[in-house]
C-alpha cells in the first residue's frame, strides 16, 4: 500500500548516532563569525572524550587541522561556522570524508538544497547547536555550561534556549539533550524526538515551537515520545502571525491529540518544566480522578490560601473534597488547624506545614497538594523546609507541590534547600497552583492519547459518488466555492440529515417547488460568491404563501445586486421552514472543516447562528475522528452543558452529534481536494440533527490536503476463507479492537503468551492495549483476523504486527520487525501464513527491504513456521535462548 506520507530514507551514510552519540567532532569556522569564538571554547571546555578537531582557526583545548583530508579519520559530526558561499564546498568534503551529519549556527540560505546535494544532514541553519551533557558535548552557542541531568529542550530560538539554559542553573536542573532545531530546513523536530523517545537518559522534553517541516513525522514522533515521559510546548509568535488565535487553537489541538501538554508564555514554560521535572503524579481514585484537577490546599496563613484557592477556580481546577471521616483525622492530628480546604494552619504552626501536606496527600480524594508557607516572626525557615523535604521522602500520594513566599534571604535559602531535595517549589501560590493544574493537564493529555474506546463505532456508508459529481461539476465548470445546495448535497451523502430543500432557476420555479415542500418555507439565494448570504438580504424566512414568495424573490434579487453586483447568481434555493415544534428550542451549533497551514485539516466545534463568528466557546481537533475523539471534542466546549437540556433548551442526544463530527471528519479522509466545509447552523433538539445551511469549496486544481494523522487504510481489508470452510475478515487493527484484542489474550495458551511475549503475563495492562491497538499506519502494521459468526460481537482470532525501525548505519537496508499469533481453535487452518503474507506485502509496499524477528529457541513450532516462509536463522549474540529470524524482501 502507498500511503500519503513517503517516510524519509535514510540518506546513505547518515548515522543518527553520529549526531546524538558522536565519538569524534571537527569544527570548520571562520575567524571572522562572532560565533567560531563561542563554539570554539565551548566545545574545548565541554568535557567531551573523544577529538575535537578544528579547522580555519586556532582554539586552546581543540586539535588544530589544516583540512579535512589530514583528518586520522572521518569525524562523526560537523560543527560548520562558515559564511554562506563557503557552505556547499565544506559539505561536499565531509560527504567525501565520510562525515554526513552537521550543525550550521549562521545563516545558511540555501542549506535544504545544499543538504539534498551533498548528502549531508543539518541541524539549521542558525542553529542553537548541540549539548549532550552526559558525554560533555557542548557544541553550542550557550552562555554557560549546560549541568547534565534529564530534561531535554528542543529549540528553535537561540534565546530561548540561553533563557531556559539559564533558567535551569538557578533551580540546578540538568539537560540529557538541547538541540537546536533553528530555521528547520535541515533535521527536524521529528528525527530528534524519535531519539530522544528511545533514550532512557531523557525525562521531561520542552519545545520552542515556530514552524514544522511534516506535520505527520512530527505529531507521530511528539506521540510516541509522550507516551513515555512528560512533553511541554510553546510556539512565540503564534498570535502574531494569526491575530485571530485560529492557529495557535488548531496546534493546541494537534499537541492535544499527540498527548502534548501546550503552554502559553515563557514563565508557564519554565513552570511546567519545574513541575514534571521533579513530580510524578501518582495514581488516584474514585470516579472523577481522571481529570487530575483536584487540588488540596494548605497554608500558615488565610491570605495566601485564598489567592491559591481563587487561582485553583479560575484556571478551571476544583477544590478536592474529603469525607467527614478524613476532616475528623485532620481535628485529631492538627488540633490548631481551620478545618477545611484551603486547611488553614496558625502562622506559628508553619513548622506543621510538611505534617498536614502529607495528611493530604495520602486521601484518595486528592490529586495533588499546594502547600503554601509564608514568612512568620521568630520562626526558622530553614528548620520548616527541611521538616518538609524530610516529610516528603516518607510521602506515599498525591504529588506536594510548595509555594515558598518571599524575596529575603532565607525564603530563597528555603527554596533553594527544597529544590535541592528534589522538590517542586515556587515563589508565589499562584505559580504552585500552575505546576498543579499543569500536572493535571499533561495527565489527561496524555490519558486522552492512550484512550480506549468502546467497541462500538460508528459504520458509514457515504455515498462518495454523489460527493464526486459535485467535485466535477465544479471543476468543469471552472469554480472552487459551493453553492448552498451542493454543500447540503455533500453533506447527506454523508448521512447528515438536511432540511428538505430544492435549488431552482427562477421565481415560477421556486412556488413550485414550495408548493411541493409545503408552506411555510425559507428562500435563499443560490450563489457560489456569498458565503454569508443574510449580510446581504440573502435569506427571508417564514413565507406563507405565493404572493409573499414572490415579493420576496424579487425584493431579493435586487438587494443582492445592489451589495454585491459581481456576485454570480443561480437562482433560487427553497427549503421547508425548520424549527421548534414544541414549547423546547432546538440548538444552533456549528460544525467545520477548515485547513492550517501548518497542521492541516482540522474539525471545529461550537455555537452556531449569524453571531457564531463571534463565539468564543469553541473546540478544536485533528481527522480522523471517532466517536470517543468526538465527544471528547464536544465537552471541551461550555455549552456542553446546555445540550444536557436547560430551562426551554431541549436536551440533545450526544452520540449522534459526535457522530455528525465523524461523518464531517471522513469528508476530509476521503476527498482532500475539500478545504472547507461548514455546517452553520445544525439545528439539535431531542428528535435529532438537521443541517440548515452549508458552505465550502474545493482548493485549486492539483492541491490535496495531507491529514497530520494517518487514517485508517479500510482499503487493505480483504476476507478470507480457512482450510475449513470458515470465514474471516483481515484488517487493520483500530482503537476499538481494544476490547477484542484483551479478550483474545485472554485466550491464549500459556505457552503461546511465553512463547509471544517471552514471559507469562495474566492481563494485558491498558497502556500496553492502547499502544497495540492505536498504531501510527506510516510506521507500522498490525492485520488481525476478525470471526463475525456466531452470537456475540466480533472475536479477534489471529494478529500479526510488522513495525518499522527507525534509525540504522550506512547502507543498512530498511528493517521491520515482526510478530504473529494466532488462538488455538485456529492452528493449522493457514492463517498465521495468510498473516504474514499481508505483513510482507504491506512492508514491499512501504519500501521495507528487511523483516526480522525474535523467537524463543524453543518455540519449535515458530521455528519451523519462519523456515516456511523463507526466513533465515541465527542464535542471538545476547541471549542464547533466543533465535534471530531475517527475510529479505
Amino acid at each position: 500500500m502507498k500511503l500519503p506520507l513517503a517516510l524519509p530514507r535514510h540518506r546513505p551514510g547518515f548515522r543518527e548516532t553520529a549526531l546524538f552519540r558522536p565519538q569524534s567532532v571537527v569544527l570548520l569556522a571562520d575567524p571572522a563569525l562572532p560565533e567560531s569564538g563561542i563554539l570554539a571554547r565551548n566545545l574545548a571546555t565541554g568535557g567531551f572524550a573523544g577529538p575535537i578537531h578544528a579547522i580555519g582557526l586556532a582554539a586552546e583545548g581543540l586539535l588544530p587541522a589544516e583540512a579535512l583530508e589530514a583528518l586520522p579519520a572521518p569525524p562523526d559530526l560537523a560543527v560548520l561556522c562558515l559564511p554562506p558561499g563557503a557552505q556547499e564546498a565544506a559539505m561536499r568534503a565531509l560527504a567525501a570524508r565520510g562525515c554526513f551529519a552537521a550543525i550550521v549556527p549562521v545563516a545558511g540560505p540555501d542549506l535544504a538544497a545544499l543538504s539534498e546535494r551533498t548528502g549531508v544532514r543539518v541541524l539549521g541553519a542558525h542553529s542553537f547547536g548541540l549539548c549532550l551533557p552526559r558525554i560533555g558535548l557542548n557544541a553550542s552557542l550557550s552562555h554557560i555550561a549546560p549541568r547534565p541531568g534529564r530534561l531535554a529542550l528542543l529549540c528553535q530560538s537561540g534565546a530561548m534556549a540561553r533563557a531556559v539554559i539559564d533558567w535551569a542553573e538557578g533551580e540546578e536542573l540538568g539537560f540529557s539533550h538541547i538541540v537546536g532545531i533553528g530555521t528547520n530546513q535541515g533535521l527536524g523536530f521529528a528525527l530528534a524526538l524519535d531519539w530522544i523517545a528511545r533514550d532512557p537518559e531523557a525525562g521531561a522534553v520542552l519545545l520552542d515551537l515556530r514552524r514544522i517541516k511534516n506535520r505527520r513525522l512530527f505529531i507521530s514522533a511528539a506521540r510516541a515520545t509522550a507516551r513515555t515521559r512528560p512533553v511541554v510546548a510553546i510556539r512565540p509568535g503564534g498570535r502574531q502571525a494569526d491575530a485571530s488565535g485560529l492557529a495557535d487553537a488548531v496546534m493546541e489541538a494537534a499537541l492535544r491529540r499527540a498527548g502534548v501538554l501546550r503552554v502559553g508564555g515563557l514563565e508557564d514554560l519554565l513552570a511546567a518544566a519545574e513541575t514534571l521535572a521533579r513530580v510524578r503524579p501518582a495514581p488516584r481514585g474514585g470516579p472523577d480522578a481522571l481529570a487530575g484537577d483536584r487540588v488540596a490546599i494548605v497554608a500558615n496563613g488565610q491570605g495566601p490560601a485564598q489567592l491559591a484557592a481563587d487561582a485553583v477556580l479560575q484556571s478551571g481546577g476544583r477544590l478536592a473534597a474529603w469525607s467527614p471521616a478524613a476532616q475528623e483525622a485532620f481535628s485529631l492530628a492538627l488540633p490548631q488547624a481551620a478545618p477545611g480546604n484551603p486547611l488553614l494552619l496558625p502562622p506559628q504552626e508553619g513548622h506543621r506545614l510538611a505534617e498536614a501536606a502529607s495528611l493530604l496527600a495520602a486521601l484518595p480524594e486528592v490529586d495533588s497538594v499546594v502547600a503554601v508557607h509564608a514568612p512568620a516572626p521568630g520562626q526558622d525557615q530553614d528548620v520548616a523546609a527541611s521538616a518538609r523535604a524530610a516529610a516528603a521522602l516518607a510521602a506515599r500520594g498525591a504529588p506536594v507541590l510548595v509555594g515558598w513566599l518571599g524575596q529575603a534571604p532565607a525564603a530563597a535559602a528555603a527554596r533553594r534547600r527544597l529544590a535541592l531535595a528534589g522538590h517542586a517549589v515556587y515563589a508565589t501560590a499562584a505559580a504552585a497552583v500552575r505546576g498543579a493544574l499543569h500536572l493535571a493537564t499533561d495527565r489527561r493529555n496524555r490519558a486522552a492519547a492512550a484512550e480506549l474506546p468502546p467497541r462500538d463505532m460508528l459504520e458509514l456508508a457515504p455515498d462518495r459518488a454523489a460527493v464526486r459529481a459535485v467535485i466535477d461539476a465544479l471543476r468543469a465548470e471552472g469554480r472552487l466555492g459551493f453553492t448552498e445546495a451542493e454543500a447540503l448535497r455533500i453533506l447527506e451523502a454523508y448521512g447528515l440529515p438536511a432540511v428538505p430543500g430544492q435549488a431552482v432557476p427562477d421565481v415560477d420555479a421556486a412556488i413550485a417547488a414550495a408548493m411541493r415542500l409545503g408552506f411555510p418555507v425559507v428562500l435563499k439565494v443560490l450563489s457560489p460568491d456569498l458565503p454569508r448570504k443574510t449580510e446581504v438580504g440573502g435569506v427571508v424566512l417564514g413565507l406563507k404563501d405565493v404572493a409573499g414568495l414572490r415579493a420576496a424573490a424579487a425584493a431579493m434579487v435586487a438587494q443582492v445586486r445592489a451589495a454585491r453586483p459581481q456576485a454570480r447568481i443561480d437562482g433560487f434555493l427553497v427549503q421547508r421552514q425548520a424549527g421548534a415544534t414544541g414549547p423546547l428550542r432546538p440548538h444552533e451549533l456549528r460544525l467545520r472543516l477548515g485547513d492550517d497551514p501548518m497542521f492541516g485539516p482540522w474539525i471545529g466545534y461550537g455555537r452556531g447562528g449569524t453571531a457564531s463568528d463571534f463565539e468564543p466557546d469553541v473546540a478544536f481537533d485533528l481527522p480522523p475522528l471517532n466517536r470517543t475523539l468526538a465527544l471528547a471534542l464536544i465537552r471541551r466546549t461550555h455549552g456542553v452543558r446546555l445540550l444536557e437540556g436547560f430551562r426551554d433548551h431541549a436536551p440533545v442526544d450526544l452520540t449522534l452529534l459526535a457522530d455528525a463530527l465523524v461523518r464531517l471528519s471522513q469528508v476530509a479522509i476521503d476527498f482532500p481536494e475539500i478545504e472547507g466545509l461548514i455546517v452553520n447552523p445544525l439545528l439539535a433538539d431531542g428528535k435529532g440533527l438537521l443541517a440548515l445551511d452549508a458552505s465550502g469549496g474545493l482548493r485549486p486544481p492539483g492541491q490535496r490536503s495531507m491529514l497530520s494523522v494517518p487514517p485508517y487504510p479500510a482499503e487493505l481489508a480483504r476476507e478470507w476463507t480457512a482450510r475449513d470452510g470458515r470465514r474471516l475478515l483481515v484488517r487493520p487493527i483500530r482503537p476499538e479492537d481494544a476490547a477484542a484484542h484483551a479478550e483474545a489474550f485472554r485466550n491464549l495458551a500459556p505457552e503461546d503468551v511465553r512463547w509471544r511475549f517471552f514471559s507469562q503475563i495474566k492481563e494485558l495492562p491498558p497502556a500496553q492495549l492502547a499502544r497495540m491497538t492505536q498504531i501510527d499506519y506510516d510506521r507500522e502494521m498490525a492485520f488481525v483476523a476478525v470471526d463475525s459468526s456466531g452470537e456475540g460481537p466480533p472475536r479477534t482470532v489471529g494478529v500479526a504486527r510488522l513495525i518499522r525501525e527507525p534509525g540504522g548505519a550506512p547502507g543498512d537496508p530498511a528493517v521491520g520487525e515482526f510478530a504473529v499469533v494466532t488462538l488455538p481453535g485456529w492452528k493449522g487452518q493457514g492463517l498465521a501464513r495468510h498473516l504474514m503474507e499481508r505483513l510482507l506485502e504491506w512492508g514491499r509496499g512501504q519500501g521495507l527491504e528487511l523483516v526480522v524477528g525474535q523467537v524463543l529457541a524453543d518455540n519449535q513450532p515458530m521455528l519451523g513456521f519462519v523456515r516456511s516462509l523463507g526466513f533465515t536463522l541465527r542464535r542471538s549474540p545476547e541471549d542464547d535462548e533466543v533465535m534471530e529470524a531475517r527475510l529479505a524482501l
